[in-house]
């Protein structure tokens, strides 16, 4: 089938080609990489108050100003790197969300000592399985879930910051925790398929 000829989820603005190809390839499917999920987790922290659009065209920015996601790297910056992102215009210039970066690199970091890796502390809290909702419409979807509440509590209890319930719930989203890809949408049958048999 053309690509212009597919059905998709009804939020996606089909008119911008970089927003299409993250649905396409990357929105709701499964992650388990650490560093990947550290960059889902930053990305989603900095869109707090923002269109995820506003985030996705900086995402280049982001991944040069945060050492590809090396959460190692991360935690280490200082107050002067902390001065030195507030001057760059390729991310989001705010101060509380670049420091809680920082902050939760040292967390992410602490889960991952405690649990082996992030990934395995994070998909407990779907019972190590995707989560299939039946979204039809742009009004069906839910800004939080009871799982995205026990996340956000969670991670604020371990020290995060800059991550409540709407923003884990998006998180959980982009990760494939859930797969919010609506009914009609042909990648939501398709991470089914490809993800979640057995």
């Amino acid at each position: 089938m053309p690509e212009n000829m597919k059905c998709r989820c009804p939020w996606l603005d089909v008119t911008k080609p970089d927003y299409v190809k993250y649905h396409d390839e990357e929105w709701g499917v499964p992650v388990v990489d650490d560093q990947t999920l550290f960059e889902y987790l930053t990305l989603e922290s900095a869109q707090a108050g923002l269109s995820w659009y506003t985030i996705l065209v900086r995402r280049d920015g982001y991944k040069a100003a945060f050492n590809h996601f090396n959460v190692e790297d991360v935690a280490l910056f200082d107050e002067n790197k902390v001065n030195e992102l507030l001057l760059n215009d390729k991310i989001i210039r705010h101060r509380g969300k670049i420091e809680a970066t920082i902050n939760n690199a040292k967390c992410f970091i602490l889960i991952q000592q405690e649990f082996g890796s992030f990934s395995e502390y994070l998909w407990r809290f779907v019972n190590n399985r995707t989560i299939v909702n039946s979204w039809q419409n742009k009004n069906d979807y839910p800004a939080t879930t009871q799982e995205s509440d026990a996340l956000s509590k969670d991670l604020k209890k371990r020290g995060f910051k800059f991550l409540g319930s709407t923003t884990c719930y998006a998180f959980m989203q982009a990760c494939g925790m859930v797969n919010d890809h609506s009914v009609g949408c042909y990648k939501r049958t398709q991470i089914i398929n490809e993800y979640q048999q057995g």
